[in-house]
């Protein structure tokens, strides 16, 4: 029954790890193409976006190679994305603030995904977290970083705390026993919410105000 629950469980982080893999590839890509890459550009940037925090919590892990190097679902799923969104890019500009959308997307999946492996590998209830913040904010800032934007986990915006707010859901119901799956969805729910709630609302974490400097003194000339 143990073995049973076990395989359950690693097959439904797999399919979260690669829906948060496909909607971080499409953030990735829009942010491509609005920055007006080539193909390839795109489907790097898209990649980057989707694997980089994953491959960086494998390492970390020990989980090596990395689950986006060894499993060929991981390379299939950015390249497709990629492709979708260079394709029909208009139809995803309709949306709402595309980038944003499928970035926090993909911000609460690799948060409770990231997470999860953590503590399957029995890191414990506060290197477990961080590392599923990092699983989430990893992708974006590298992709960030790529097109020269200010990497928006940088910025006063909720978003790695967004990422760090889901991934203590997902150790708490792993401390008080609770099934994977609920625990998962209102962790994602959290993290989703607290991301677009932030977005719409304007939250912002304090920032630091430096004083204005005074003028310098002008150097005084001899009598």
């Amino acid at each position: 029954m143990a073995v049973n629950e076990q395989i359950v469980v690693g097959a439904f982080l797999v399919v979260l790890d690669l829906g948060g893999t496909f909607v971080f590839a499409l953030s990735g890509a829009a942010a491509g193409i609005k920055h007006r890459l080539d193909l390839f550009g795109v489907l790097v940037l898209a990649f980057v976006a989707a694997n980089f925090g994953g491959i960086t919590r494998d390492v970390l892990i020990g989980a090596v190679p990395p689950a986006a190097i060894s499993d060929w679902r991981y390379v299939t799923v950015s390249a497709v994305a990629g492709v979708i969104t260079f394709l029909w890019y208009p139809a995803i500009e309709r949306l709402r603030s595309p980038v944003l959308v499928f970035d926090a997307v993909g911000l609460a999946l690799f948060a409770v995904v990231g997470t999860s492996k953590a503590l399957t590998f029995h890191l414990g209830p506060v290197a477990a977290p961080l590392l599923g913040m990092l699983t989430g904010i990893g992708g974006g800032l590298v992709r960030d970083v790529l097109v020269s934007d200010v990497p928006a986990v940088f910025r006063a915006e909720i978003y790695a705390v967004a990422a760090l707010a889901g991934a203590v859901v997902v150790v708490i119901g792993h401390i008080l026993h609770f099934p994977s799956a609920p625990v998962a969805v209102v962790a994602a729910t959290l993290c989703f919410g607290l991301r677009m709630v932030s977005i719409r609302r304007g939250w912002r974490l304090p920032i630091a105000s430096p004083s204005e400097q005074s003028t310098p003194l002008e150097p005084r000339t001899p009598n």
